[in-house]
């Protein structure tokens, strides 16, 4: 076959052989999946960055770093699910868990921005005087140093120390799992009933949508990201769990990998503004009749 023997001159192989039509669709799925999440995220990159009304709003900040790691987990899919990679312990053809480490700075973001939120509506006027826009790109910048610190130390000490860092890191995934999930309750709490005792204003439209879409991320992002999550811990503390050819094989992974795409769609369609942004700012220069309508 063509595509298997691109491989024949050396490098890395191919993620699947192409000896069966599963083969072909798990190729043609990679393929797919990785250029749109770049399609998707993407042009929600582009469309905050390049305009200023939102950049001024702490909640597109949030948006902006987990679309970033969007777009780069559709890029990494290209070496993820295109060729034989397998991450972890035993590692072939691995990146030092370094592509896969994206999906920790999305959990860190999403934690932060649940915490933003329920400060500015729960406490608006501390909010308003302490979480300034300086205070949330430092915690979007330390969601990136937390996780790829720790994902460096892993990669140059020694192996025992690796696997205590390893360790480490599950614990405290744990605990912010449990933390998100409670989070998500108290912000759906907030939703349904403190804001609607609210009078009407446009603050108050701008704090339903705001938590309307940190809900309906968070609760995407864990129900396709726990079972890899589940997995990981049952093979690491118990020695089961399902271990797969690669990681384009690797359903679980993929569903957490999904999130590349589920996430940005949901700013598009829970935002108004971003979409009218994204429309005027990327689709209507590429098609000027999205623009027009």
């Amino acid at each position: 076959m063509l595509l298997s023997n691109i491989t024949d001159s050396g490098g890395v192989p191919l993620s699947v052989d192409f000896d069966s039509p599963v083969d072909y669709l798990i190729f043609i799925f990679q393929l797919l999946f990785a250029t749109a999440a770049v399609l998707v995220a993407g042009p929600v990159v582009i469309t905050i960055c390049s305009t200023r009304a939102l950049r001024l709003q702490n909640r597109f900040i949030f948006m902006l770093n987990t679309s970033i790691c969007d777009t780069l987990v559709g890029f990494s899919v290209f070496y993820l699910g295109l060729f034989d990679v397998q991450e972890g312990y035993p590692s072939r053809n691995g990146t030092y868990n370094m592509l896969p480490s994206l999906l920790g700075v999305n959990i860190m973001t999403f934690l932060f921005a649940q915490f933003d939120r329920y400060f500015a509506v729960c406490h608006p006027f501390i909010y308003t005087r302490f979480v300034t826009r300086a205070v949330v790109i430092t915690a979007n910048i330390y969601c990136w140093l937390q996780v790829y610190v720790q994902s460096i130390i892993i990669s140059f000490v020694p192996l025992s120390k690796a696997l205590e860092v390893y360790v480490f890191g599950i614990i405290s995934l744990q605990v912010i799992v449990f933390t998100k999930v409670v989070m998500t309750i108290k912000l759906y709490v907030i939703a349904r009933y403190q804001l609607e005792r609210d009078p009407p204003s446009a603050e108050k439209e701008n704090n339903k949508e705001s938590l309307r879409i940190i809900i309906f991320v968070v609760i995407s992002f864990l129900v396709l990201w726990c079972p890899s999550f589940v997995n990981i811990i049952i093979r690491f503390v118990g020695g089961g769990g399902i271990t797969f050819r690669n990681e384009a094989t690797n359903l679980f992974a993929i569903m957490a990998r999904l999130n590349a795409v589920c996430t940005p769609s949901v700013y598009i369609w829970g935002s108004p503004a971003l979409r009218e942004a994204v429309v005027r700012t990327v689709w209507g220069r590429v098609c000027p009749r999205c623009k027009a309508r």
